[in-house]
């Protein structure tokens, strides 16, 4: 764990984003699939929206996801377990990259077969306290043909924008500064399974 902590820390200072692949073992991500599943089948997840307040609104046709949002004072043994791990990679970038961060909020996000979310930022004027972002994808398996990639527009000192695709491979993790990195999630072809959190420079 200690080696892949270091490793998210050093891409975080020197480039902004990483990509870890197996941060989680096979029967944590299972177990982390099987609960979102249950909840689904519960009617516990919600469209998404976009803004916050009375900006918020639901807007099919810049993101299609479905999300639960997990509730700090009453996680689960197995969210409270996930949220311990993000806890050690926030510990991590305050020590190595003094980011100022103190706390985290996640959602289970559910991708059905053809959804998307359009290019955007994870920080913006609403939520300016976004400092990191943080997704694990828990799907069971997933292929090429599949599709639903993660699109990151990485800014180049030219002004210009280095595309780069991850596909959300089981067990993979991507770490990026919510501030900095435009990104999109593709169409998918196959449901896209994931959690996606933020770490906040507030309580």
């Amino acid at each position: 764990m200690e080696e892949l902590l270091d490793r998210i820390a050093d891409g975080i200072y020197t480039q902004s984003y990483v990509v870890i692949d197996n941060f989680v073992d096979e029967i944590f991500r299972k177990a982390l699939f099987d609960e979102q599943t249950d909840l689904l089948e519960k009617g516990k997840f919600r469209k998404a929206a976009i803004g916050t307040g009375e900006q918020k609104q639901i807007r099919p046709e810049i993101r299609s996801d479905e999300v639960l949002w997990m509730d700090a004072e009453n996680l689960s043994l197995l969210q409270s377990e996930y949220w311990n791990r993000v806890e050690q990679i926030k510990q991590l970038l305050n020590r190595r990259c003094y980011l100022g961060l103190k706390s985290f909020e996640g959602h289970f996000a559910r991708y059905p077969i053809g959804s998307f979310y359009k290019k955007h930022l994870d920080q913006f004027h609403q939520v300016p306290y976004r400092e990191v972002t943080v997704i694990l994808y828990v799907n069971d398996t997933w292929s090429e043909e599949d599709e639903g990639a993660l699109r990151m527009y990485i800014p180049q000192e030219d002004g210009t924008e280095r595309i780069e695709d991850y596909l959300p491979l089981p067990r993979r993790l991507v770490v990026f500064l919510s501030g900095e990195i435009p990104h999109e999630v593709l169409p998918t072809k196959k449901e896209r399974n994931s959690i996606t959190g933020w770490l906040k420079t507030i309580d």
